[in-house]
């Protein structure tokens, strides 16, 4: 009996998880589409490995019961193709507030498959297992943390005893993220003191960027792309993603009809089954804002001299009812056809390729995906 009701338990199990990986899948791209060729994957196997990295020239600040440290400690899991001969392009991806250096691991994969190194921490205060809980003022300091990492990679490169030795194009460095990721690679890419000049292209998915000014981006002239979505509850889309070509040079703006804000992170695929996965996300994320809740931090970022506005954040979650979104699954392939043709339009090595990328984002992009629109600045 004992024997039949752990079988039976096990059945459960397998049965539970077929269902969670193949259950309420959206409609594949039509195979014809332009777009569902740019989603295939690449020819590399792709395999990854974790590393603790520790900068021990930066503290970590006291939290709650946490009571610092005089070094912090960086998590780092790394993608990478097998089998790649020659300098690849690195991209720094940025995990979201209360989420970890998995959360675009759907994008890793698929730039590793052609031919892209891409690495993502576990920040020290902003992660899900933060010592003293989640921190979100301590995204000032994650910038210097993708210094950090890109200098490992600088140093492994010329490390002939490394497995990357000779393998990092120092002029095809990139950074994207999700959410407070998203605001992390804007502030390394273009922060007037701060910002780390290697990095030569950004992505911002679904970021804050109500704090930054004009003056805020004019120091620098790179390539940026913000996604975003009217129906995000968490990041207001008309005080963020509407400023975006307004306020910087040649930016592209990506507008996501019907996509949460939780989706864009690799575990939304989990939450299909929801009307709106943003329904469990708005849940976590205000609980873990609540010791934070009356703190202002933006000043610590800069001043208005470096495009640093004093203004307050819209409220988050306060959409009621949440309208209902597109599956998670279709929203990351979604995700995943922008960025990657934009980080293409700016590192494959063939021009000719370069400008095949910027007219699928610009052009091909929105008119086969009837969910998106996409704009763009004048330089």
């Amino acid at each position: 009996m004992f024997k039949k009701i752990l079988l039976s338990l096990f059945v459960l199990i397998i049965a539970v998880g077929v269902y969670l990986k193949f259950g309420n899948l959206p409609e594949p791209l039509p195979a014809d589409s332009q777009s569902s060729q740019w989603l295939e994957r690449g020819i590399y196997d792709v395999t990854y490995f974790d590393v603790e990295l520790v900068d021990d020239t930066r503290p970590t600040q006291k939290n709650g019961d946490f009571e610092g440290s005089n070094e912090r400690r960086l998590e780092t899991r790394i993608w990478y193709p097998e089998g790649l001969v020659g300098a690849a392009p690195l991209l720094i991806y940025s995990h979201g507030f209360m989420s970890s250096r998995t959360g675009g691991s759907y994008l890793a994969e698929h730039f590793a498959s052609h031919g892209y190194i891409v690495a993502a921490m576990d920040y020290p205060l902003t992660n899900m297992q933060a010592p003293g809980g989640p921190l979100v003022k301590d995204v000032v300091n994650q910038p210097a943390d993708i210094s950090f990492l890109i200098d490992q990679f600088v140093s492994w490169d010329a490390d002939p005893s490394h497995q990357f030795y000779d393998q990092i194009d120092e002029r095809r460095i990139g950074v994207m993220g999700l959410s407070l990721g998203g605001m992390t690679s804007t502030l390394a890419a273009f922060h007037p003191r701060e910002a780390d000049l290697r990095i030569s292209a950004a992505v911002s998915i679904a970021g804050p960027v109500f704090v930054f000014g004009p003056a805020f981006y004019g120091h620098r002239d790179i390539p940026f792309m913000m996604i975003a979505s009217p129906i995000d509850a968490m990041i207001d889309y008309k005080t963020n993603a509407a400023t975006i070509l307004p306020n910087v040079k040649g930016a592209i703006l990506v507008t996501m009809d019907k996509a949460s804000h939780t989706g864009f992170a690799a575990p939304g695929r989990y939450l299909r089954w929801l009307d709106n996965a943003d329904l469990l996300g708005c849940s976590m994320v205000t609980r873990g804002l609540e010791k934070t809740a009356d703190e202002s931090w933006a000043s610590a970022l800069g001043g208005p001299e470096e495009g640093i506005l004093p203004v307050l954040q819209s409220d988050l979650c306060t959409m009621d009812p949440l309208p209902p979104a597109m599956n998670p699954i279709r929203q990351q392939w979604l995700t995943t056809l922008a960025v990657f043709s934009f980080f293409e339009s700016q590192f494959a090595l063939s021009e000719l390729h370069r400008q095949e990328a910027r007219d699928y984002l610009i052009s091909t992009y929105p008119k086969e995906i009837s969910e998106v629109s996409v704009d763009y600045a004048p330089k």
